[in-house]
């Protein structure tokens, strides 16, 4: 039996349009290698005509950032009717949006670090809350203009309000919680497990730490208690499921082992579109559970759906 016809969605032009290239360009090559007929798509404005055209049995969408992970292309492939890869229209456009995911996340017993939302603009030069705390653009990904200010801090950083910000208005400012980053993986109704981040040589995982060789060490399993590694996966799958999401996803935590074994685990966001390159978190923690990239990569494939 021949295998789908797959077109992969890539690059785009959100912020994080080099990560998804880099994702897609290995996505395809690994189906190509597993058999399937593929189509590298980099999206334009033309990207519904272009599909109508293609015809493709099936999207995977590599896609990272807004317009890509927001529920955009996601509503256009509901229209085209094209099954595809990750999560639905609701899901995806819900989780992208920082402020939003979290106060629902809150309501499902989640646990989340106290945060507001502001237009940059009202900063100014007064701390908008004690610090230290975190300001992020509430609809960007990859740790895009995430800025962390320090508890010796006398007033915000400047380029928070300065023109050379690119991230848009609405920031959220949070609580910055101390301690270990924590990623969990789910695939379908599985927490595939969990796996620890360690940025070498930078204060977080920010987008350097995170594609370029070298900048972080991956511990998977993360070395940490099996009480708290089970309290990761339940709540990873409790989001996932929450939310309403489809095939692959990926929790990120916070958890601050400094007083306590117990310590705080504070959730912080899921993604939807994690990376998807051999080396980047969702592949390993797959690997680790028995799931090679190909197989990890298929199963993702025989999944995608319509109506998600």
């Amino acid at each position: 039996m021949s295998k789908k016809h797959v077109a992969v969605l890539m690059g785009g032009f959100s912020s994080e349009r080099p990560v998804s290239l880099a994702s897609g360009g290995e996505c395809a090559a690994e189906l190509e290698r597993a058999g399937y007929p593929v189509t590298r798509v980099d999206v334009d404005r033309n990207l519904s005509a272009r599909l109508a055209e293609l015809r493709p049995d099936v999207v995977f969408n590599a896609l990272h950032g807004p317009y890509g992970e927001d529920g955009t292309v996601q509503g256009i492939l509901e229209y085209l009717q094209i099954p595809y890869t990750h999560s639905g229209v609701l899901a995806s456009a819900v989780t992208m949006d920082k402020d939003l995911s979290k106060r629902l996340a809150k309501t499902f017993g989640i646990p989340v670090a106290e945060s507001k939302v502001m237009d940059r603009h009202q900063i100014g030069s007064r701390h908008p809350m004690q610090p230290p705390y975190v300001v992020k653009p509430v609809a960007e990904g990859s740790s895009f203009g995430v800025v962390i200010v320090d508890a010796n801090q006398s007033h915000p950083p400047q380029i928070i309000t300065s023109d050379e910000w690119a991230y848009g208005d609405r920031v959220m400012v949070e609580r910055y919680v101390h301690g270990r980053e924590l990623t969990c993986a789910v695939m379908g109704d599985v927490a595939l497990g969990v796996t620890e981040i360690i940025p070498q040589g930078h204060a977080f995982y920010d987008y350097d730490s995170k594609y370029v060789p070298g900048g972080s060490k991956h511990v998977c399993p993360a070395e940490i208690s099996p009480n708290i590694y089970q309290q990761v996966t339940k709540l990873a799958l409790k989001a996932h499921q929450a939310f309403g999401c489809r095939g692959v996803t990926r929790s990120d935590f916070r958890y601050d082992d400094r007083f306590s074994e117990n310590g705080e685990l504070i959730w912080l966001e899921i993604n939807t579109q994690p990376g998807m390159t051999a080396t980047s978190l969702v592949p390993e923690i797959a690997l680790a559970a028995g799931h090679s990239f190909a197989e990890l990569l298929e199963w993702m494939v025989e999944d995608a759906s319509c109506m998600r």
